[in-house]
């Protein structure tokens, strides 16, 4: 059980000394990682009324009653407790008998994915499947539902699609949601990209949300729109029933300490003035990298429209090596085997413009001696 969460350690510890951070994919600007009591983006902020809590604030985002939001530290914990719990719905059900092992309970996961999505539920002893989005990484239901089996109790993907970018309107997530209810199962969408855009749109934070469908979970947190991942604060969203079940997995792992809820309030009481700082970074880091893309002929992808990241091809080297060599240059870029393709990169734009246009050159360097 627990598997290596193998990009989790690879990736420990290295934004903090790369020259060039093209891996962080959380908006946060000129900040760098040392720890602070109050993050600077937070100081001198007002805080929100007596008698508010982030179970409120979260809740009136997605429209929905506070007792359908399970707060975590970061979206990670709440991925994990929402797998645990589409996959074991009866807590007093025992999956170690020989009859129970006939019908092992299955998560299905998007390909390419986001690794700790995909070992999630086989840290909880359940089998995972995957199924393939489109060619160009569209989410397509259909391909979702044909992967579909009689024991897949979770199907998990991400929207914005990580590593590609891809954004999925609330039309395909509600589609895909009708035919994984079908099928008995409980969808899980990764929303923590979701809000990422120049412009906002009709959704929570500005962005598309699956809250409110049938069988459905989404989480989300404060580490990557908000670029405040210090604060550790994420969510999970979904129907009564289905959060006090996951809240019950979230009794076995640590829960939020009191100064990380209270930055998390004064966060989402302030929280039009920071977003319009993340879209504003937002567009400048899109048209760094589209232009990068486009300009080159050595890497091919495509650069979503208000994506701060993408997957990308390099002509002449596979993503490890590539990776290998860029890291010799202190240029830091996510090796796409930790997404199931070994072939590409993750190239994320998260810092100050200014940083990303230097290390997006530092890149080019590299891509040209391949």
């Amino acid at each position: 059980m627990f598997p290596r969460l193998e990009y989790l350690e690879w990736i420990s510890g290295r934004p903090e000394v790369a020259l060039y951070d093209l891996g962080s994919s959380d908006l946060r600007g000129d900040r760098d990682h040392d720890p602070v009591v109050v993050p600077e983006r937070l100081d001198g902020l007002s805080d929100p009324p007596t008698g508010a809590s982030l179970e409120t604030q979260i809740a009136g985002e997605y429209g929905v009653h506070p007792e359908q939001v399970l707060v975590t530290p970061g979206a990670s914990t709440a991925n994990f407790v929402a797998a645990a719990a589409a996959l074991y719905p009866d807590p007093d059900e025992d999956w170690t008998d020989a009859e129970s092992e006939a019908s092992q309970p299955t998560a299905l996961v998007e390909k390419p994915g986001y690794e700790p999505l995909v070992k999630a539920p086989a840290a909880v002893g359940a089998d995972v499947d995957r199924f393939l989005r489109e060619d160009d990484y569209r989410l397509d239901p259909e391909r979702a539902e044909n992967a579909l089996t009689d024991t897949t109790r979770l199907v998990t993907v991400t929207n914005r699609h990580n590593p590609s970018g891809r954004l999925a309107d609330r039309e395909t997530l509600a589609d895909l949601a009708e035919r994984v209810d079908d099928a008995g199962a409980r969808l899980l969408v990764d929303e923590v990209y979701a809000p990422f855009g120049t412009e906002s749109v009709d959704g929570a934070f500005g962005g598309p949300t699956a809250a409110g469908l049938d069988a459905t979970a989404i989480t989300g947190s404060l580490t990557k729109f908000h670029g405040l991942g210090d604060v550790r604060v994420g969510w999970l969203v979904a129907d009564r029933e289905f959060v006090d079940r996951a809240r019950s997995v979230a009794y076995h792992v640590p829960g939020m300490s009191g100064p990380g809820r209270a930055l998390g309030m004064r966060a989402l009481h302030n929280r039009d003035a920071l977003a319009k700082r993340s879209r504003d970074l937002i567009a400048e880091n899109h048209a760094l990298l589209a232009e990068f893309v486009d300009a080159r002929d050595d890497v091919d992808g495509v650069v979503p429209e208000g994506s701060t990241y993408a997957f990308l091809d390099p002509a002449n080297v596979d993503g490890d090596e590539l990776a290998a060599a860029a890291w010799e240059e202190g240029v830091l870029v996510v090796p796409g085997r930790f997404f199931d393709d070994p072939e590409r990169v993750r190239v994320s734009l998260g810092r100050d413009p200014d940083q990303m246009a230097a290390a997006l050159d530092a890149l080019g360097a590299v891509l040209g001696r391949q």
